[in-house]
């Protein structure tokens, strides 16, 4: 049973991880894609009009990725998790079939319109697609975190004799505590990968240069809108999903945190430090005393519940990974406010595209939004357990006892080949479209 448990669930990991490698770029970059065609209409300059139409062939290339990666993982509720699927299948049903029929939809079909039919529809019908391109890549956020969300912290359901979990308050779901702050700081999570990418791509055309005048156009709008996400990103966003954490899953707070014993006169914040679950401390710790009871609850002195407060089966089953995934989010995080405010300096100083080290530091920072926006999920995935709907249906409850874990393992490795070409096809696609570079309008 542990064995079936443990590949079940590395290979939705595995596969759910890869996956978002796209979404979290076609969320972000829809909205600047957005921006860049208002700009366009506003000035009438083309090299707006350029950028938009650039950033949507790589958006185009990401969202169909995402499509093809995201169908294995609707079939595994089905495979590997058939019980779950089974007994709250008549909830989460209902959203998942939403993200596909309104947002998936309306994304997919005016993708289309904005790549191939400007010169048909003119330029305000062009960025009216472009708009409900976004729309739509937000819409399929807002419905897939409401299935998260309700997970997290279910709301209105009833459970019934036979243990199916049924739907009393359709409403319930887009009400949930839990669902606008964490939709808000998965979409500002997005829009800080798009904001990297973007100003990755800008820089790279300086240092090379190469298109240099779009290089300036992409550098510049990627600060901005990064500087703005990544402080947005910390504040209020993340600080409002740390107190639903605190408030609804105060076990998972607890150990992501890594207070193994509750402190009397306030809680510390560990900004460095390793968790030895042998002598239930944490080593070589760097810590500022008080620092977390004030950030939840604004009192110095607030009592925060340590992991000793908690029974074992109401721990998070692994608490090094949740602690490590949550402090390497955190810690980037704070490293991206820092980069995007020195460039944000340099470029109003008019400096900005002279500074080499910052160009390439820029530049090679881009894969570093993706590591914050995966470990943010492995944060609230890796604090949900042994839970998969939180206090009600553990984990180990939810798999498909037919399927046996040499058959998961062998479709694993299938899945790692398999995704190892895609992934190969996406760098070469992105690749020779960066290389190739934005096309000025012809007339």
């Amino acid at each position: 049973m542990e064995d079936m448990i443990f590949y079940d669930r590395l290979q939705f990991a595995f596969t759910i991880t890869f996956h978002y490698i796209f979404p979290q770029l076609t969320m972000g970059l829809s909205l600047m894609i957005v921006y860049f065609k208002w700009r366009y209409l506003r000035g009438n300059e083309e090299k707006y009009n350029d950028a938009a139409k650039f950033f949507m062939k790589i958006f185009a290339i990401n969202f169909t990725m995402g499509v093809v990666t995201g169908i294995p993982m609707e079939f595994q509720f089905g495979t590997n998790w058939a019980k779950f699927s089974e007994l709250t299948g008549s909830i989460i049903g209902q959203t998942l079939a939403m993200e596909g029929m309104f947002s998936f939809f309306l994304e997919s079909s005016f993708l289309a319109l904005f790549i191939f039919g400007e010169k048909l529809m003119g330029q305000k019908l062009h960025f009216l697609t472009g708009f409900l391109v976004f729309l739509g890549s937000w819409a399929s956020g807002w419905f897939i975190l409401a299935t998260n969300s309700w997970m997290q912290h279910p709301v209105g359901y009833e459970i019934l004799e036979n243990g199916r979990f049924v739907l009393t308050n359709f409403s319930a779901l887009f009400s949930n505590p839990w669902l606008l702050p964490a939709f808000l700081h998965n979409q500002i999570a997005a829009v800080v990968t798009s904001s990297f990418v973007v100003a990755s791509v800008g820089a790279f055309y300086i240092l090379r240069n190469k298109n240099v005048e779009y290089g300036k156009l992409f550098l510049k709008t990627g600060v901005l809108f990064g500087l703005v996400s990544s402080i947005l990103l910390a504040f209020p966003t993340g600080d409002l999903n740390a107190k639903n954490v605190a408030k609804y899953q105060p076990a998972a707070f607890a150990a992501m945190e890594g207070i193994f014993e509750t402190e009397e006169a306030g809680a510390e914040i560990i900004l460095i430090g390793q968790p030895n679950m042998v002598e239930k401390k944490i080593d070589n710790k760097i810590a500022v005393p008080n620092v977390l009871s004030f950030l939840t609850y604004q009192e110095w002195d607030k009592q925060v519940p340590g992991m000793d407060q908690f029974k074992k089966e109401e721990l998070p089953d692994n608490v090094p990974a949740l602690y490590y995934a949550y402090h390497i989010m955190v810690g980037l995080g704070t490293i991206f406010i820092g980069v995007m405010f020195l460039a944000a300096f340099f470029l109003w100083k008019r400096k900005l595209y002279r500074i080499k080290p910052l160009l390439w530091t820029i530049m090679f920072l881009f894969p570093f939004p993706y590591i914050a926006n995966i470990t943010g999920w492995y944060t609230a995935e890796l604090g949900r357990q042994p839970y998969l709907v939180y206090g009600l249906l553990k984990t180990s409850d939810g798999i498909s006892p037919t399927v046996s874990s040499g058959n998961t393992l062998f479709t694993l490795l299938g899945f790692v080949a398999l995704y190892m070409l895609l992934g190969l096809l996406f760098l070469v696609l992105v690749g020779k479209t960066i290389n190739e570079g934005p096309k000025p309008q012809t007339h």
